[in-house]
């Protein structure tokens, strides 16, 4: 936890916080720090434009980050004085879309994706993925949610990421990705022309919009879907002989193209 977040409820008073649970263990165990030192802290933004209501004793922008001066330290909370005057990392430009993958694996990956700044993840069905993942309780906003957290703290961020679900695989590649991949747009197969190649017609980091990156599951797409895809406008591109597990794939791609 290289940034500890807060919340608009964690607010005593105007720049005084407590903080109980997950946090306090972190600091108590893992920081461990005395009584007058200064922790860095950030408010959570979730991009869902919560309104502070007039009762709210938080004084400051969601997103921002800052410094948190330890007042307290008991077994039972930690109380701080914090000031917010830092705006947030600036996220990368690309909409990542990614085929449902096993539980721990997808864990894994949105811990990630929130850590280097991805600002939108698709999580999408295809043939290769097992209809059980589907119920798999990763999958529950508050799950998510903790997931995308962890990778927020660890980054020093503090906007959430966007997390979309789509069930079926034509409705998403035949109506959500076309307005997504309107703009540059990248599938990582095997079957693809080699990635330099491609990328000798997409100018990384720029263009009208984010970028679209599409990553299937480790089995690979069949050719239907690959069909689909280029009929959304997207370009297929493959990242060499060795087959990467998925989150490896995703870092790999991120990392060459914005990093």
């Amino acid at each position: 936890m290289n940034l500890v977040l807060l919340y608009p409820s964690d607010f005593l008073a105007s720049g005084r916080v407590c903080l109980t649970g997950r946090r306090l263990q972190h600091i108590q165990e893992i920081l461990q720090p005395a009584v007058g030192d200064s922790l860095v802290v950030g408010l959570l933004d979730d991009k869902k434009g919560q309104v502070l209501s007039e009762e709210s004793a938080c004084p400051f922008s969601s997103g921002q980050i800052g410094r948190g001066r330890i007042m307290s330290l008991t077994d039972d909370a930690v109380e701080l004085e914090v000031v917010l005057d830092i705006p947030p990392p600036a996220k990368l430009p690309v909409v990542l879309c990614v085929a449902l993958m096993r539980p721990p694996v997808l864990r894994r990956l949105l811990q990630t994706a929130a850590a280097m700044g991805v600002p939108a993840v698709h999580i999408f069905h295809c043939a290769r993925v097992e209809k059980s993942f589907w119920q798999s309780t990763v999958l529950r906003d508050g799950d998510i949610r903790h997931e995308l957290e962890l990778g927020l703290e660890q980054a020093r961020d503090t906007v959430l990421p966007e997390v979309v679900l789509h069930k079926r695989f034509r409705p998403f590649a035949e109506d959500i990705l076309p307005g997504l991949a309107g703009r540059d747009a990248l599938v990582a197969d095997p079957s693809g022309e080699q990635l330099e190649a491609v990328l000798r017609g997409i100018k990384p980091g720029g263009g009208s919009g984010p970028r679209v990156l599409v990553i299937g599951p480790e089995g690979g797409f069949v050719p239907f879907e690959l069909e689909k895809f280029r009929e959304a406008g997207c370009r297929v591109a493959s990242l060499g002989e060795r087959i990467l597990r998925v989150e490896t794939a995703v870092v790999a791609l991120l990392a060459r193209l914005y990093l």
